[in-house]
């Protein structure tokens, strides 16, 4: 079964209707049980929750193949549960502090089967089945961390829905999960990756302590670099925007060839080009000099990580000077900027937000890290393959680009959240803007502005600013 997309997090409009379900209860039995406190990545989620009030929920649909039963994802199921810890893990709460990660050795989880009525399409009854999924909170005290319903039309097998708490399983730890079915039927095949509870001691070793301080020393260095909120940024209308928080969909099959001729020029792989697009018109917007980004990091190139099931991502901190010289030496810049983020962003959780706090105090509280950058992307990109497109291709493919408001949602984080997609031909991006500090035309320039900045890169590498 291919891997379920995963889409941002999202409130799109009503609710479709619903049919009612059945439930077909699947018991679960695994390797290895216990008690621990969350990880770094686990407790970076559950605390980005709580001060959001986000689900954060992240999984998908898909289509099922010709033949698939209830019986069969059934089996599917209880594979997936018996196999990885994450999926058997419940929280526990702690009176004052953070809870703990409860993995069991054996359980019971639901499947629901949602047959089609007369009348109604198969698709649209598999995305209301997503939308709950997505847009209900998980009780992550009594309910474990996956949600799976499959959709059957005239007792067909059309659809899976499959969602994730994502506290406990980040998006590579979905992708994880999907490349583990290979071993479906051969049980005595070894679990690869680190699980959650080993993850959880490894922690609290020397050699993780120490990267976390040398994480956390390099994240100073950064943080004393962001420039103060500008005096002259633009703010929003006198009547705020509700909900506040305003997306703006971006598909440019222009961008997609304009970055190919930039990386081609400069062997810079696209996504450093896109975070210097992104940082350029950040300063842009804001009058600024530099710009500070936070970057999602897998975590997944690290030692034991890479098939983990679990939540491993945290942030990486860019901060990228755009003053003088061209897009390429922004490029480069942006490239090195990266290089550091990566490297340094897996660390003690509290001991950030402390690190955070403590220099936000020093500043004045005018430290803003605020603008954050998340590459979705899976799929394996060679920007340097093939002949570089020629000016003509990249300007006739300008028409062809979409922007368009999206969704708009009452909270998110941060004052800009720039996410890119996988589309075929094409660069998709969407960009979430807070409407409570910037006003939306200003949203929808950045935006556009990632797009210009790029095709007029390729054309010629004028200054960046």
């Amino acid at each position: 079964m291919p891997g379920p997309s995963i889409g941002a997090v999202s409130t799109r409009g009503e609710r479709p209707v619903e049919p009612a379900t059945n439930q077909l209860v699947v018991d679960f039995r695994g390797e290895g049980s216990g008690v621990e406190a969350l990880t770094w990545g686990q407790r970076d989620v559950w605390d980005l929750m709580r001060r959001t009030g986000r689900t954060m929920n992240i999984g998908g649909t898909v289509r099922a193949a010709d033949g698939e039963t209830v019986e069969r994802t059934a089996e599917l199921l209880r594979y997936m549960m018996g196999r990885h810890q994450a999926l058997r893990t419940r929280l526990r709460a702690v009176e004052g502090g953070a809870p703990l990660q409860v993995v069991h050795g054996r359980g019971e989880i639901a499947l629901e089967i949602v047959d089609v009525p007369g009348g109604a399409g198969p698709d649209e009854v598999a995305e209301a089945v997503r939308v709950r999924y997505q847009t209900t909170m998980f009780d992550p005290f009594q309910e474990w961390p996956v949600r799976m319903a499959v959709i059957r039309s005239r007792a067909a097998v059309t659809h899976v829905v499959v969602m994730y708490y994502h506290v406990i399983v980040d998006g590579f730890g979905i992708d994880a999960v999907v490349r583990d079915l290979a071993h479906m039927g051969r049980p005595d095949s070894p679990v690869e990756g680190v699980q959650p509870l080993e993850l959880a001691r490894q922690q609290r070793e020397p050699a993780a302590v120490r990267q976390s301080e040398k994480s956390l020393r390099y994240w100073e260095r950064q943080l004393r670099r962001i420039p103060a909120r500008p005096a002259g940024t633009p703010v929003a209308p006198a009547d705020p925007s509700q909900p506040r928080h305003w997306e703006v969909v971006c598909v440019s099959p222009a961008m997609a060839l304009a970055v190919r001729a930039i990386a081609a020029r400069t062997g810079v792989a696209s996504g450093p080009i896109l975070l210097a697009a992104y940082a350029v018109a950040l300063a842009r917007l804001t009058d600024a000099d530099a710009a500070a980004v936070q970057v999602v990091v897998s975590n997944r190139f690290r030692p034991g990580f890479a098939e983990a099931v679990g939540s491993l991502r945290q942030f990486g901190v860019c901060v990228i000077d755009v003053t003088d010289g061209t897009f390429d030496e922004v490029v480069a810049r942006a490239w090195s900027a990266a290089i550091g983020a990566y490297k340094h962003g897996y660390y003690d959780t509290v001991a950030h937000q402390e690190l955070v706090a403590r220099i936000g105090r020093d500043l004045g509280d005018d430290l803003d890290l605020s603008c954050y950058l998340n590459d979705r992307r899976r799929e394996t990109r060679d920007e340097s393959a093939g002949p570089a497109p020629t000016p003509q291709e990249i300007l006739a493919a300008r028409p062809r680009s979409t922007v368009r408001w999206g969704v708009r949602e009452p909270t998110y984080d941060g004052a800009f959240y720039l996410h890119v997609e996988d589309v075929p031909d094409a660069i998709g991006y969407t960009l979430w803007g807070d409407t409570h500090r910037f006003a939306p035309e200003a949203i929808e320039r950045c935006a556009r502005d990632m797009e210009t900045l790029i095709v007029e890169a390729a054309l010629d590498p004028v200054p960046a600013r």
